[in-house]
């Protein structure tokens, strides 16, 4: 339950405003405390009240969570804590994930084309305990000299050494400010550390894509830059006759050749990366790349390998569903299309199957209504801190578009500004295949709820500047890269507000609207329509749903009653 909304009160002696609230009652019960104050420090009436609203909804966030997760906090924390602290040394915990961002960024920038990135940082960690030398330490013949050397007797590799280092002393000192800990020179050592193995881990993998290496584990967890691009025996690729072998009889060629006729049919793209992510991992397996030679039992040896072997980056093993709607599916499909196009001469995988048990159902599928009124004040009293101004945005804003519009995260994470528009009375956005993937290939509008209207969200399309709203992508590039690593972060952000393992963070929010449209008495056909799924029988393919028709449906879903809203 949400208590009326308190406001601000002023210290008769100082004049200074300052938050007084008392607790829900379940929420005193946990933390021993019936009453919370905590000073605005502003004497000016309305940044008392700008202050005061967000107090509340961090107040409210945080007693949300307790009620989730069962546990006592201390709800002056939540408006009090900062990441940093600036009379401390960071720790290296701090430092590694501080450095995260500069992992996403580097991978993002060069995810589409690894080869343009202009230095591959395979020893840079390893390098940053010796080349970054404390003051005690003798600096390096070749390294430390290059500023007063001759620019022509410097091998090139010292030159991007010296770049590459000073960037990870710069870029740590930018972390050290930014979230408020000391500079000390022991501070900035540990955090260059930590810059240069997340660039490491972020170049070995680029590395390894642009080797063709597209595989779906991490190899590179450990970082280790001894590790091979691949365990293929060079011997093995070629032909035992004379002549180099045809790429169409090698598997990365055969599911290359199938992708040429798929996409011109109208595949989508992440198919053909699932498949050749199967393909290469099977190429691993093998330990030869010939299609010729794989035969039934290598594939039902490759399948238990999936099932027996846990992923190097979440240490689980591999669900039976996924190796038989995915590993096998892709075997099968691929080997299919080369027997029907003369290049192969049978399909290994056609009589390959698995049972797959039902899994145990332990809730349901869609938010409750405090899970999801619980991440909706998340995004209120979330602060931007070192985040890039549009992962900030998507985590303000995407919640609430899913909530109100049942759309795919990956389909509102991809919104252009172009992409939100006023027509008549109604403010509308419209998920297209311009923006990026769309799961039907087809362009649709929905309205928007009027509660979105009022928190303000065209007034933030209105303020932001051309191009996608929540992707850092140019108009030229393509956002697939940047939409995967958004769509984890915003998964991620869920999950630390609704931990609960057995509701998707992301997708939760699809089967919600649902829900909430059938108890707010939307028709079947027209929820169908705003969410953008198929059309349940041919009589549904009659007529059009119109945006006047969505916006009177739309209009019935209920508003979230949040703290810090009026």
């Amino acid at each position: 339950m949400v208590l009326a909304m308190s406001r601000p009160f002023k210290h008769p002696k100082t004049g200074v405003y300052w938050l007084r609230k008392r607790l829900p009652a379940d929420i005193a019960e946990l933390t021993g405390r019936s009453i919370i104050t905590k000073t605005l420090g502003t004497k000016d009436p309305e940044e008392a009240k700008r202050k005061h609203a967000a107090a509340l909804a961090a107040l409210e966030f945080e007693w949300a969570q307790i009620r989730l997760r069962g546990r006592p906090s201390d709800p002056d924390g939540v408006a009090n804590a900062d990441f940093g602290d600036a009379t401390r040394v960071i720790t290296d915990r701090e430092a590694h994930f501080l450095a995260k961002l500069v992992h996403d960024k580097w991978l993002a920038d060069f995810h589409e084309n690894p080869s343009e990135q202009f230095y591959w940082h395979t020893n840079l960690y390893e390098g940053m305990w010796t080349k970054y030398p404390l003051p005690q330490t003798e600096p390096i013949p070749g390294v430390e000299g290059i500023a007063d050397a001759d620019p022509g007797t410097i091998p090139i590799e010292n030159i991007l050494w010296k770049a590459m280092r000073t960037r990870c002393v710069e870029t740590a000192q930018m972390i050290l400010g930014e979230n408020g800990f000391m500079d000390d020179e022991w501070s900035i050592h540990k955090t260059s550390r930590a810059v240069a193995a997340a660039l490491q881990k972020a170049s070995l993998t680029l590395q390894r894509l642009e080797g063709g290496d597209f595989g779906l584990e991490d190899d590179h967890a450990g970082l280790n830059p001894r590790q091979p691009k691949s365990s293929i025996d060079p011997a093995d690729t070629k032909p035992r006759s004379s002549g180099a072998l045809d790429t169409a009889t090698t598997l990365t060629g055969l599911v290359e050749s199938w992708w040429q006729e798929s996409k011109a049919a109208g595949r989508k793209p992440s198919t053909y990366e699932s498949y050749r992510n199967t393909i290469v991992y099977l190429v691993r397996f093998l330990k030869h790349d010939d299609a010729s030679k794989v035969t039934m039992k290598d594939v039902v040896a490759f399948k238990d390998h999936r099932l027996a072997t846990p992923s190097p980056k979440t240490g689980k093993r591999v669900s039976a569903k996924t190796v038989k709607t995915s590993t096998l599916s892709a075997l099968k499909v691929v080997f299919d299309w080369g027997v029907k196009n003369g290049l192969v001469t049978h399909n290994p995988a056609a009589n390959v199957t698995l049972r797959v048990a039902k899994q145990a159902r332990l809730r349901s599928k869609s938010f409750t209504d405090v899970e999801a009124t619980t991440i909706l004040q998340g995004t209120l009293a979330h602060e931007q801190g070192r985040e890039n101004p549009k992962t900030f945005g998507a985590k303000r804003w995407i919640p609430w578009l899913c909530a109100f519009t049942g759309a795919r995260v990956g389909e509102l994470a991809q919104l252009r500004k172009q992409d939100v528009s006023k027509h008549g009375d109604l403010w509308v956005i419209r998920i297209t295949p311009e923006a990026g993937t769309v799961k039907t290939n087809e362009a649709r509008q929905i309205p928007l709820h009027q509660q979105l209207i009022d928190l303000g969200f065209p007034t933030f399309v209105q303020e932001s500047g051309d191009g996608h709203l929540f992707l850092n992508v140019g108009s030229s590039e393509n956002p697939r890269g940047a939409l995967r690593g958004l769509k984890n972060r915003l998964a991620e952000f869920g999950r630390t507000i609704v931990p609960d393992p057995n509701v998707a963070p992301n997708h939760g929010w699809r089967h919600r609207f649902k829900t909430i449209g059938m108890e707010a008495g939307i028709p079947p056909r027209i929820l169908d329509a705003i969410q953008g799924q198929a059309p349940r029988t041919v009589a549904d393919t009659y007529g059009e749903v119109t945006l006047k028709t969505m916006a009177g449906e739309i209009a019935k879903l209920p508003s979230y009653a949040l703290a810090g809203l009026t």
